[in-house]
């Protein structure tokens, strides 16, 4: 088999023919067109693939969907599980390819909803600017909620709301508790699972083009400043494209990174078999794992790549009638939601430009989305930018509609008044709309 991962986007893109800019085509010339059951519109291959490059597609699903075992296991090929972990597959978090469902009220979190951890470092190390953080020397980077037979599970985290009011919307207020007695030093990310169709195509946007965005000293007066992250990795600093704060610079790191923190497989880029399991932690790491004199890791490189590679094809469902939302496409210009949420990449060849509503950069977002932790050059206060594309589909492909790093938003329009800091000023003037122009501007969002 010719080696498979990124090398599928382009292996696709030698396909396509050259494609404007159009409304229509969130993915540009890699969109869907064709009709699909509804909670399947965020499985789907990229429009333009050829068949070498669909079953590498079709065996990385596979992956993605493959239930891991605990070792030793009859099943060689599947046994790896842990010892620590959140979920079995990768599709449990990701229902549908979407976003995962938060807690609807008080109560345990759900499945894809996380806790991340870290403490401060001694010293500031590494990247000159970098907020040096460690994971927490007992329980890890991540609060793992199950574990295999024999061993523990770290902790029953759960979530209380508190109902604030917000220009007449409800909004919930989270109170997180860890289920378990932490450093007074450690801080806790609360990280909702969030869709992976279109990634494959954010891996392609030059990286010029998104720094150009960045205006970190705000140069230009207008309340919005946008900072790169970079992320240190064994060829140097590069830059944070995916996750909630745009601390991982590519595919195959984001990938491996969820293997080993939410299932605890292994792989040639995270290679150790206890996963999370910190030296603290010794009977997890002396527990079984799949590690074999063959495969070397849980998941070898090829296994990886083929997983990569189905994350970097998925593609995004063309929109049925754009003109019907001209008016709350203005309106999410006029009011400066595009100022952040950069509606167009022209990306180079042939699948011309995409339209995924972000500009991948850091965001001071107020005290109220704070989750008071740093991450790289990425403070407390700061999050990415998360494109839009999609959103209106959540409900189908999901079963349920949660917005926000920690899925506490109902509503798009509770995402909106959440908005502080730089988000801050198009969160007003969406207030002082008027309640038809309010409409127009989320039914924009939900054509999306």
């Amino acid at each position: 088999m010719r080696p498979v991962g990124l090398a599928v986007l382009c292996a696709a893109s030698l396909a396509f023919g050259p494609a404007a800019a159009d409304e229509t085509a969130p993915a540009g010339a890699a969109t869907l067109r064709r009709a699909v059951p509804v909670g399947e519109v965020f499985s789907q291959p990229r429009t333009g693939m050829d068949a070498a490059a669909r079953m590498e597609f079709v065996l990385g699903k596979a992956m993605f969907d493959k239930l891991w075992v605990a070792s030793p296991s009859s099943t060689k090929a599947s046994d790896g599980l842990g010892p620590l972990y959140n979920a079995r597959s990768c599709a449990l978090c990701h229902p549908g390819n979407g976003r995962a469902l938060a807690p609807v009220g008080d109560g345990p979190l759900t499945m894809g909803l996380v806790l991340r951890l870290s403490v401060p470092a001694e010293a500031q190390t590494g990247i000159e600017g970098y907020l040096a953080t460690l994971p927490d020397p007992t329980y890890g980077a991540q609060l793992q909620t199950d574990a295999v037979s024999g061993l523990t599970p770290e902790a029953a985290p759960s979530v209380r709301y508190e109902a604030r009011a917000s220009d007449g919307v409800e909004l919930r207020v989270p109170e997180y508790d860890p289920g378990v007695a932490l450093s007074a030093e450690t801080m806790i990310s609360p990280r909702l699972a969030p869709p992976v169709m279109g990634m494959g195509l954010i891996a392609t946007i030059p990286e010029a083009n998104i720094r150009a965005g960045a205006d970190p000293e705000d140069a230009d007066g207008d309340g919005i400043s946008g900072r790169i992250n970079l992320v240190p990795t064994e060829a140097g600093p590069q830059l944070g494209r995916f996750g909630w704060k745009a601390g991982m610079a590519s595919l195959p790191a984001q990938v491996a990174d969820a293997f080993s923190h939410d299932i605890g497989v292994s792989s040639p880029l995270l290679p150790e078999g206890w996963g999370d399991c910190t030296e603290a932690q010794a009977a997890c790491r002396a527990a079984p794992h799949g590690d074999g004199d063959v495969r070397g890791t849980e998941i070898d490189a090829e296994a990886l790549a083929l997983t990569t590679a189905y994350v970097a094809g998925l593609t995004l469902p063309a929109r049925p009638d754009p003109a019907a939302t001209a008016e709350g496409r203005d309106l999410f210009a006029q009011i400066g939601c595009a100022a952040c949420h950069r509606v167009e990449w022209q990306l180079p060849g042939p699948i011309g430009a995409i339209r995924p509503h972000s500009d991948f950069l850091l965001h001071d977002m107020g005290d109220g989305l704070a989750d008071h932790r740093p991450e790289h050059r990425a403070t407390g206060r700061e999050w990415r930018t998360p494109p839009l594309w999609g959103i209106g589909r959540t409900t189908q492909v999901s079963g349920g509609a949660f917005f926000l790093h920690d899925g506490r938003a109902r509503s798009l329009s509770e995402a909106i008044h959440w908005h502080g800091g730089e988000g801050q000023n198009a969160r007003d003037r969406f207030v002082m709309l008027s309640i038809r122009d309010r409409d127009a501007l989320l039914a924009y969002l939900e054509s999306l």
